[in-house]
């Protein structure tokens, strides 16, 4: 059971960006979702697109923000939390940190690639930001997890064309 600031919030939200991961996967993206919330509602949401986008920044994290600043008119997020199923990279920790989100919560951690301890530790503790922003990890951190590996598993097996 999750015993952050969200107890089982947290889960209701994770559970909601796991749906979201499923969407990119149905579209053949890395399954990772991503929301925004603010004061109890969901203001953005996002799932991999980088490859129907053709855009290396189309992350979950970065997809949702663009939809909430667009919605709050507004660059800044103070007060909102972000539950993602994959913990952030580096690019997706700068406009976290960026936006001003104050709080971080995602499943899976990333040791390849992750920005909030796992590879590299942006969020929260680098102090050379004059903004932090608050990280759990591990909410629904399984789950999250087996569709990851079973995704890696299934791209592992399908043979590519070359050429494409």
């Amino acid at each position: 059971m999750n015993q952050g600031p969200g107890g089982d919030r947290d889960e209701d939200y994770m559970r909601r960006a796991l749906e979201l991961a499923r969407r990119a996967e149905a579209e053949g993206e890395v399954p990772v979702g991503a929301l925004l919330v603010l004061h109890g509602q969901v203001i953005g949401q996002g799932w991999n697109r980088p490859i129907a986008a053709h855009d290396p920044s189309a992350h979950a994290e970065i997809m949702a923000l663009r939809q909430a600043g667009a919605r709050q008119k507004n660059y800044r997020l103070p007060a909102s939390a972000l539950y993602v199923t994959l913990e952030p990279c580096v690019m997706c920790a700068g406009a976290i940190i960026h936006a001003r989100v104050e709080r971080v919560v995602y499943a899976a951690s990333d040791p390849r690639a992750g920005a909030a301890g796992s590879r590299f530790d942006l969020l929260p503790s680098d102090q050379r930001f004059n903004h932090h922003t608050w990280c759990e990890g591990g909410v629904l951190g399984e789950e999250a997890g087996q569709m990851l590996r079973a995704f890696f598993r299934q791209r592992r097996q399908t043979p590519r064309h070359s050429g494409t």
